[in-house]
């Protein structure tokens, strides 16, 4: 009698059959979305005409769709926006949230535990919609691009990852600093973040794909068209119905495009324009997502 468990034995062949075949399934149930929005974007008006929607199955090719989108005109405003806003929201929301994560990392410092209580309660009080619009307002931010940033500035959840990640630092480092006479400046710059580069590179990627995604709050508080990020104009085009209002003159001297692509290519290419960004940053850190997250969620 065998006397290891279920788990620990060898998976039979119509087990591991079966594993694949499921996984297979999954990752076709993934992309097949995928590959009909790249299809269709790159389609010709008689290849959407001849399929009535969206394309699966290529024939023929016409890039009109993102030369009309990058030419100049709503889209190529609003992506700029959007680069912006993540860019400078990235960065401020990651010095924000180090510096916080690294003071409350730090045990006995200055109201230690009643800042971090007040950190940890937005976890299950949230400050909610009125009062946020009423703040952002008075503080003078609407109808400006800081009203995208600051008040999403600092995530509870980043901040306690972080700080978890932080108190994990050998302590023996820290005094090690101390004693040849290092500033609180000078540890955290030189012995605990270099050793943090994994949470880092989490958490900025967090922030960089909640900015990239985030339009609720260009919704309340941007009434200029011109300031509009990426995804208010996504979801103008793709929920509400809207027409994209693509200017600039569009080559028509190039094999396979044509002056006046199809609206629905439009739509699919600013869908691919939108996605593209979080899919060529997440390789270059996803090897640190499980060091970065995983021990700081053990710990702290």
């Amino acid at each position: 009698m065998s006397t290891h468990n279920a788990w620990e034995e060898r998976p039979t062949l119509v087990g591991r059959l079966g594993k694949g075949g499921t996984l297979v399934l999954l990752v076709l149930v993934v992309l097949f979305p995928m590959w009909s929005v790249v299809v269709t974007s790159l389609a010709s008006r008689k290849t959407i005409d001849a399929a009535g929607g969206m394309v699966v199955i290529p024939r023929e090719f016409d890039p009109s769709a993102y030369l009309s989108i990058f030419s100049g005109g709503t889209v190529t405003q609003a992506l700029w926006v959007s680069t912006v806003v993540t860019i400078g929201g990235t960065a401020v929301s990651l010095v924000l949230t180090t510096f916080a994560a690294y003071g409350l990392s730090r045990p006995g410092t200055l109201w230690h535990r009643p800042l971090l209580f007040v950190f940890l309660l937005t976890f299950l009080i949230a400050p909610g919609l009125v009062p946020t619009y009423l703040v952002v307002t008075g503080l003078g931010l609407k109808d400006s691009l800081w009203s995208l940033i600051l008040p999403s500035a600092v995530s509870a959840f980043n901040l306690v990852v972080m700080r978890a990640f932080f108190m994990g630092v050998p302590t023996e480092l820290v005094d090690a600093a101390r004693i040849d006479g290092a500033s609180e400046w000078g540890i955290l710059f030189r012995i605990v973040l270099p050793l943090s580069k994994a949470v880092v590179a989490v958490v900025g990627l967090f922030y960089a794909v909640g900015y990239w995604n985030a339009y609720f709050n260009s919704v309340l508080y941007l009434d200029s068209s011109d300031k509009w990020p990426i995804q208010r104009i996504l979801q103008g085009y793709i929920l509400g119905g809207q027409s994209p209002a693509v200017t600039g003159n569009v080559p028509i001297n190039l094999p396979g495009v044509t002056a006046y692509p199809p609206s629905l290519a439009v739509k699919m290419a600013v869908v691919v324009v939108t996605v593209v960004p979080a899919l060529v940053i997440y390789p270059f850190v996803q090897r640190h997502f499980t060091k970065g997250v995983m021990l700081g969620a053990v710990k702290g």
